[in-house]
């Protein structure tokens, strides 16, 4: 286990950085807790080693989630079977929204497979499948999600594109916007680098990633958004994203500079307003204020690549780990993660 170095945070006292629980040597991505505390991971189609593409943690022990059957790898059967699990989010209503992009590394895409579930928690049966076949799926690299459960629409995010996903809930029509925006995009000349090492795969082309991460305001008016190789934090009210009529570069017009944050992979909000957001470089957690402060939660050195949050009921915020800087992929074929993978918590900020 790698040593700990924890420092005081901007604010003050950094909160303890626990570990819930670990996973040996299945890479966890996306996390989601319900309103009972109950915690959900996935695991991508990425190793030898995978097995669940959905878990939920029970006594730290990882339990296919919602069933054997949906947890079954069936390449023959994949708008039925989990391929490639991503995010995670629990909505204000208390159901899991899961993420599906159907795109395992280093294998060909499933875009039939491709998907967003609602899995219904009391039952834990799967309610609802949306499939986005008025999409070009065969072009489509989904990475997270975001629920307004209000208004019945869904934000994801398309790296592969560079463009935000909307999706009306109740017709299952979806839209693209921003594709290509300058907002969405990578900075071509940007290379990721930590531990003073670059993040470059055995042919020498540097980790990269559009648009990624994005975070909903509680009040559903904000979607906030960045692309992972690039240092902005970006915000677009969500009336100009649900907003039909608007040309592109209307949209594109309404797309509002936060702040320079650095690297950031996840983000998610909380009731307050603000938005955290992981930074692989510091092995930090950083927060991004209503009044518009940028301050550090948490410095770990346990923090390697850290990737997906959850608000939970408890206070805390829980996030994974999921070292992809340390696998085969960015290390000429030499496997230097730090084993066991983990998830880990902190309290947030009074």
């Amino acid at each position: 286990m790698a040593n700990s170095q924890v420092k005081p945070s901007d604010s003050g006292q950094s909160p303890e950085l626990e570990t819930v629980a670990e996973f040996g040597k299945h890479q966890p991505i996306g996390v989601g807790v319900s309103k009972e505390k109950r915690i959900f991971v996935t695991f991508p189609k990425n190793s030898d080693n995978y097995d669940y593409g959905l878990a939920e943690i029970v006594n730290g022990q990882r339990q296919p989630y919602p069933n054997e059957e949906w947890n079954k790898w069936d390449s023959l059967n994949p708008q039925n079977r989990f391929i490639n699990v991503q995010a995670l989010f629990v909505d204000q209503t208390d159901a899991l929204w899961v993420l599906d992009p159907a795109s395992p590394s280093g294998m060909p895409a499933f875009p039939t497979g491709i998907k967003l579930l609602k899995i219904n928690l009391a039952t834990n049966q799967v309610e609802k499948i949306y499939r986005f076949e008025d999409q070009p799926r065969e072009r489509m690299g989904l990475n997270d999600v975001q629920i307004d459960s209000r208004q019945q629409i869904a934000y994801l995010s398309d790296p592969r594109r560079a463009a935000i996903l909307v999706l009306d809930l109740k017709s299952g029509k979806s839209r693209a916007v921003l594709e290509g925006d300058k907002s969405t995009k990578a900075d071509p000349n940007f290379v990721l680098t930590i531990d003073g090492k670059e993040v470059r795969d055995s042919k020498g082309t540097p980790f990269s990633s559009n648009v990624n991460g994005i975070a909903l305001t509680t009040d559903f008016a904000y979607l906030y958004f960045r692309p992972i190789t690039q240092t902005n934090l970006y915000r677009i009210a969500t009336k100009y994203l649900t907003d039909p009529a608007l040309s592109p570069a209307e949209v594109a017009s309404h797309v509002e500079t936060m702040a320079e944050t650095g690297v950031s992979h996840g983000m998610v909000a909380d009731k307050a307003g603000t938005i955290y957001l992981t930074d692989s470089p510091r092995k930090a957690v950083r927060y991004f204020t209503a009044d518009r402060k940028l301050k550090t939660l948490v410095t770990d050195n346990r923090l390697l690549w850290p990737d997906s949050f959850a608000v939970g009921p408890d206070g805390y915020l829980y996030l994974t780990a999921a070292q992809i800087q340390r696998t085969k992929r960015y290390n000429n074929g030499e496997d230097k993660v730090d084993y066991p993978f983990r998830l880990y918590r902190m309290k947030l900020p009074k």
